[in-house]
């Protein structure tokens, strides 16, 4: 996973959690990592790009944010940020909002997460949110494929020092 690695100098050198996702070895396709980084050089978070499609744009985002990020701060109707990411990373321009949202309990391993299931305005879109234990909140938002409780079993920390500066 040396590609995760960060080559240059810049602001933030990395995370100070651990970053839940899907290892890219458990995973077909390209994936990409950014860092959201705050004006004092602290990591907001961070969010990585899988493109299953074969260079044909993005899939899926995982995102996540730690508590204070200013990403998390919505307001009504406003989607999440890697929504909109994934919107931009598509190059599709359509308005999208929140129209609903449903909190299901789903078992990862022997735990549960009660998991927000997020309805848009873009039916191609599924996105489902739930916070760690360490007040992470992940985000998951995907295109044109539903996201099923097997996802869940996928998901595992990748950790901080892959995306230190190296």
């Amino acid at each position: 996973m040396s590609f995760l690695r960060r080559h240059r100098a810049a602001t933030p050198a990395g995370p100070d959690f651990d970053v839940l996702a899907m290892d890219p070895g458990d995973w077909p396709g390209n994936l990409g990592a950014g860092l959201l980084p705050a004006p004092d050089g602290s990591c907001q978070g961070v969010f990585l790009r899988y493109d299953l499609f074969g260079g044909r744009g993005p899939a899926m985002i995982i995102g996540n944010l730690p508590e204070g990020s200013p990403a998390r701060d919505l307001s009504e109707g406003q989607v999440p940020f890697e929504v909109a990411q994934l919107l931009d990373a598509l190059e599709n321009d359509e308005d999208v909002e929140v129209t609903g949202a449903e909190d299901c309990p789903v078992m990862q391993g022997d735990n549960l997460l009660i998991v927000r299931k997020i309805k848009l305005s873009e039916s191609r879109i599924s996105c489902v949110q739930f916070d760690r234990s360490d007040n992470v909140l992940v985000t998951i938002a995907s295109w044109d494929r539903p996201i099923t409780d097997d996802l869940y079993a996928l998901l595992k920390p990748l950790p901080a020092e892959l995306f230190q500066q190296g």
